[in-house]
This record gives C-alpha cells, sequence and structure tokens, in this order.
C-alpha cells in the first residue's frame, strides 16, 4: 500500500472516484436502458434488419434518388421489447425509407490463371447498390388496389407497380417430310452345279 500514500493520497481518490462511478453506472442501467425499435425487413431478396434514422446499402431499386418508398414485407417487428413474427410477413406493418443515392460498390478483381498454359485473364466486378435511410416502422394504410406483394412503393401521389408478364411464344410445327424408304433386294446366288 506505499503506492497510495503520499501527495494526498491522489491515487487512492482517483481510484474511489472510479469504483463510485462504475457502481452509479451499474445501478442506474435500467434508467439508461433505451429500447430502439427494429424490424427485419425484405429488401430486393434479402433479409436486413433496420431501425429508424438507420442508413444501409441495398441492391439496386428501380426508383429515382430522392424518392420515398414503403417495404411492405416486414418478417419481424420488435417493439418496446413485444415482438410480432410474422406469417411470412406482418399485414398492415411497413418500413417508410428514403432513397438517398445509387452507388456501386468497392471493386472486386476476379483473377483467373492456369499454371504452365499461358492462360491469365483479370477482370473487374462492381455491384450496383442503393443507399437507402429509415424514416418510420409502424403501420402503414395501403388502398386495397395497391395490396398485390410487391417490393416497393412509391408513396407520392402515383403509386409504382411494376408487374412482368411472361410471354408466350407459340412454336411452329413443321410437319416432317416422309421420305421412302428404299428396300434393297437381296442377290440370289446361283449355286453352280459342276
Amino acid at each position: 500500500m506505499k503506492h497510495f500514500l503520499g501527495k494526498n493520497n491522489v491515487r487512492l481518490k482517483k481510484h474511489v472516484n472510479f469504483v463510485i462511478y462504475i457502481l452509479f453506472l451499474y445501478f442506474c442501467r435500467p434508467f439508461f436502458n433505451i429500447i430502439q425499435m427494429y424490424a427485419i425487413v425484405e429488401i430486393a431478396g434479402q433479409q436486413f434488419k433496420v431501425s429508424e434514422k438507420q442508413e444501409v446499402f441495398v441492391n439496386r431499386i428501380d426508383s429515382k434518388e430522392g424518392s420515398k418508398i414503403i417495404l411492405d414485407k416486414v418478417l419481424l417487428l420488435d417493439k418496446d421489447g413485444k415482438i410480432d413474427v410474422g406469417i411470412p410477413t406482418l399485414e398492415g406493418i411497413g418500413v417508410t425509407a428514403k432513397i438517398v443515392e445509387h452507388i456501386k460498390s468497392d471493386k472486386v478483381l476476379v483473377f483467373k490463371k492456369k499454371r504452365r498454359k499461358g492462360y491469365r485473364v483479370k477482370n473487374g466486378f462492381r455491384h450496383s447498390l442503393t443507399k437507402i435511410e429509415i424514416h418510420k416502422i409502424g403501420e402503414v394504410k395501403l388502398s386495397s388496389s395497391t395490396k398485390s406483394s410487391t417490393k416497393k412503393k412509391d408513396v407520392n401521389d402515383v403509386v409504382e407497380v411494376k408487374s412482368v408478364a411472361k410471354k408466350t411464344t407459340a412454336k411452329k410445327t413443321t410437319a416432317k417430310k416422309t421420305t421412302a424408304k428404299k428396300t434393297t433386294a437381296k442377290k440370289t446366288t446361283a449355286k453352280k452345279t459342276t
């Protein structure tokens, strides 16, 4: 205890103040516990855990920068410790987000080589991403005409719903040409008589 003595016990005072501060934080935990609401949302085929005022990088979304979208495929919602799980999604719950910008990810180099053959190929790849900012998580009122299961809807006056219809093309059947098979006559060989 020799190191605590001298200079008006400065080290002891610092140590005691630190211990008091730690005990204060430990016993005041319930008052500092702020539960933040979050949701697990499916965006462009991937699942993300999002909360309000969070920025997320997702696969490219076909909307303009600055537009607001509603993500209606909410799989799980945690609100003040109460967890709601959808089967498979929660009805009437949505996440409102704003598209900040369209960007490309960092370059990924793809290098192929076959030894002793002189074969070397180097390619670069940049993934197209969209940066979105989550504004609100909660109930969303959708009109009955737009309740189809789409990945996104515009919040503005015009609702953007894109449906892709498969084009079916009828194949033309062509009649097969019938060809007469040639029959080959067997050669008869006469027996030689001697």
